[in-house]
């Protein structure tokens, strides 16, 4: 009767657990979302149209606290929310580069931090999650994205090779637009939300999982 009784309390407490998993990243999510809608470019360093904002502080503070497929997941509600909300400007593929390049972001970040979930493995883990999203980035902008993005508007390459030129008249080609404007732009980002998630993620830890481990 007792071990009955176990396995039925497991049971609930196991369901209460994805419950409240999916609350989570339902409400980081939703949180990512509004964070989205506050955008600015950072035109020293790439054209316009490149916009730099905070949703990935939510994103990696719930990787860090529930595992990386949680962190993906919050990713996914991010970039579906947006799109319900706001619609696209970019024919779906703005959309497309921020869920993959969030993705290499945080997996990294949270697959370093799971190790061991200490101060000094988060920090190497945001580390790795920069140089990774940097170098997906530059690789996505320069093959795929770009020309997808001249495609869906019917504006050759060139032309965003001109806006990256006017910033820094060393572009003159994809491969050194994605090297000397997408990755330092990213770089950027990389850095200041790793700075935020440093500063935010115990508090916020304690809240989601209810410790200070």
């Amino acid at each position: 009767m007792s071990e009955q009784v176990l396995k039925k309390s497991g049971t609930v407490q196991t369901g209460r657990s994805k419950v409240r998993t999916i609350a989570q990243v339902a409400m980081l999510g939703a949180v990512a979302t509004v964070l989205m809608l506050f955008e600015f470019p950072i035109p020293f360093l790439a054209p316009p149209f490149y916009e730099l904002d905070f949703s990935e502080v939510p994103v990696l503070i719930g990787a860090f606290a529930m595992g990386p497929i949680a962190g993906i997941a919050i990713e996914a509600v991010k970039i579906l929310l947006n799109f319900v909300l706001n619609g696209t400007i970019t024919a779906g593929v703005g959309e497309i580069a921020n869920f993959l390049v969030g993705c290499a972001f945080l997996l990294p970040a949270a697959l370093v931090y799971r190790k061991k979930k200490t101060r000094k493995h988060a920090i190497l883990g945001m580390i790795a999650g920069t140089v990774i999203m940097t170098t997906v980035a530059c690789v996505l902008n320069a093959w795929i994205l770009l020309p997808a993005y001249g495609i869906a508007f019917g504006m050759p390459v060139e032309t965003f090779i001109e806006m990256g030129t006017a910033i820094n008249g060393a572009i003159d080609s994809l491969f050194t637009f994605a090297l000397l404007a997408v990755g330092p732009f990213n770089l950027l980002k990389g850095l200041l939300v790793s700075g935020i998630v440093l500063l935010l993620y115990k508090r916020i830890r304690v809240i989601l999982r209810g410790d200070y481990s």
